[in-house]
């Protein structure tokens, strides 16, 4: 966009502002959910309808909560990763509005990333 600095106030046209359209909305939760085999994760629902899934070894958890995590400030989802000795965890949480395709996208990255352990 050019800013024509001799005429005085702010002018543009729509085609300039390239408006767009973002995906909004919550989308469908079980996007999310159905991606965890149950080989692999354990999935619990609790009394509030909140969603918990773990894997196996425990070290990756995702929370849904529909309603908003309780203590905090609209989170809707929490993904976690517990890191190793040598290598701190993550965490990642999102707003009760995200979209779950946004949700799909980062816990696909994690699970494409993971890999069975070797054995001892």
């Amino acid at each position: 966009m050019t800013v024509d600095a001799a005429r005085p106030g702010f002018s543009t046209t729509v085609a300039e502002l390239r408006l767009r359209t973002w995906l909004l909305g919550r989308g469908q939760p079980m996007d999310v959910i159905d991606l965890f085999t149950d080989a692999d994760f354990k999935v619990v629902v609790d009394d509030r309808a909140d969603v918990h899934i773990n894997s196996r070894d425990g070290r990756l958890y995702l929370g849904f909560f529909p309603d908003g995590r309780p203590g905090t400030d609209a989170e809707g989802w929490k993904l976690a990763v517990t890191g190793t000795a040598d290598v701190p965890g993550y965490c990642v949480s999102f707003h009760r509005e995200t979209p779950a395709a946004v949700v799909v996208a980062a816990v696909d990255s994690v699970l494409a990333t993971s890999a069975p352990a070797a054995h001892w």
